[in-house]
């Protein structure tokens, strides 16, 4: 991969990818990541930082998707409703049994011809064939997973058994309140795109570990963004 170029900025390249990673890892604002730029001495505005989360955000995303480890191959499929622009759509979400996010895809429809769209990208973009696809009972799912011949592996279910897809919209939901609301559909995809390949980099779940094994995610994590940002 290319080195990321920073020329024609007039900030150091530091400075640039310590802000894009505040304002993606953290449920910050853009004046929320200017107050902490501005407490360290560094005069910047908002505006300036959204070019940078708007240029730098996809490409660093980009990187870190190429450097996760293969999904595991049992997904959870699940649909959420977002307000964009004051009108009502769904936010078609993927993750693996882990809590990894596999694709998400932001649509206007809750019906058979979205569930093929988000079912179409994650045939052609994961690395692994699914053993099994959980849901909930939305029937668009069955005939949607029936056209594409993969019926056998479909467990659909209530919210118990889609536990995971279901949880995994929280951080979505605290992004969501915090920018008040989406301003567009495509704002919306670009934004939760890159924000799900940073997310699944530092998700680390240290509910479940050891401090020392938590020790050593974080130390990959940072290392995993320190090569995607050179």
């Amino acid at each position: 991969m290319k080195l990321l170029s920073f020329k024609r900025h007039r900030f150091p390249p530091e400075v640039i990818r310590h802000a894009v990673w505040l304002y993606f890892r953290f449920n910050l604002s853009l004046r929320d990541v200017e107050e902490l730029m501005a407490q360290r001495g560094i005069d910047v505005t908002y505006e300036t930082i959204r070019c940078w989360t708007r240029k730098f955000g996809p490409l660093i995303a980009r990187r870190l998707k190429k450097r996760r480890p293969r999904p595991t191959p049992r997904w959870h499929l699940d649909e959420m409703v977002c307000w964009i622009g004051g009108r009502q759509m769904y936010l078609w979400r993927a993750v693996d049994d882990e809590g990894e996010v596999l694709d998400l895809v932001v649509q206007r429809r809750r019906d058979t011809e979205a569930a093929l769209k988000l079912l179409k990208r994650l045939l052609h973009n994961q690395p692994v064939a699914p053993q099994s696809i959980t849901t909930d009972g939305l029937g668009s799912y069955g005939a949607a997973l029936e056209e594409l011949q993969l019926r056998h592996a479909h467990r659909p279910g209530r919210l118990r058994e889609n536990n995971r897809a279901e949880n995994s919209h929280l951080p979505i939901r605290r992004r969501e309140r915090q920018q008040m609301g989406f301003k567009s559909q495509a704002s919306a995809q670009k934004f939760l795109t890159t924000h799900a390949a940073i997310y699944n980099t530092f998700n680390i779940q240290r509910h479940l570990i050891s401090r020392r094994t938590l020790r050593r995610f974080r130390a990959d994590a940072d290392a995993a963004w320190a090569a995607a940002v050179a």
